[in-house]
């Protein structure tokens, strides 16, 4: 079974895309790359019938209130194997710290050159937050990069106390 269902979040809405017992998806409302043929996205007002959407709305909320640092949900990546590769990767991003596109590429045994791949598979993350993808800056600490916005990303770098929070201060 599929459901969707769609939270609030202090960054703006959040569609959540459970298959079976597994989450399979996270976007902010309007990202980059959000998936063609879901429903039209619309506030729920009622509780998600699925019990692994409750427990990430539960958890993204401990996310955001400071409690929680790392996420306990099972998940369902759905992508290439080089994408899924990526995204295993971000997972074991630490909570507070980035890498750059470099590092991750290199962490992977990939050449310095497949940095712009990485990123490519970086951007397409379906599980936002929870897969770090907002953990990769570029190479000269920018933030750079990120379909849920460049402003969300610097949020969550901040939330997190890693890189973001110097450039925080400048706006």
């Amino acid at each position: 079974m599929i459901e969707c269902h769609v939270g609030p979040s202090p960054l703006g809405h959040i569609l959540y895309r459970a298959e079976d017992d597994c989450l399979t998806g996270l976007f902010f409302l309007g990202q980059k790359h959000f998936p063609a043929g879901l429903p039209e996205p619309t506030l729920s007002e009622t509780p998600p019938a699925s019990r692994v959407i409750g427990e990430a709305r539960e958890q993204i909320g401990e996310y955001f209130s400071g409690v929680r640092k790392a996420f306990s949900i099972p998940l369902t990546l759905n992508g290439t194997a080089f994408q899924r590769q990526v995204w295993d990767a971000l997972r074991q991003i630490p909570f507070g710290e980035a890498w750059t596109y470099g590092d991750l590429a290199r962490r992977l045994g990939l050449p310095a050159g497949a940095s712009r791949a990485v990123g490519g598979a970086n951007g397409r993350n379906p599980i936002a937050i929870i897969v770090p993808c907002h953990r990769v800056i570029g190479g000269d600490g920018e933030l750079t990069g990120y379909a849920g916005g460049v402003e969300r990303k610097r949020h969550l770098l901040t939330l997190e106390g890693g890189p973001g929070r110097e450039q925080l201060a400048l706006f």
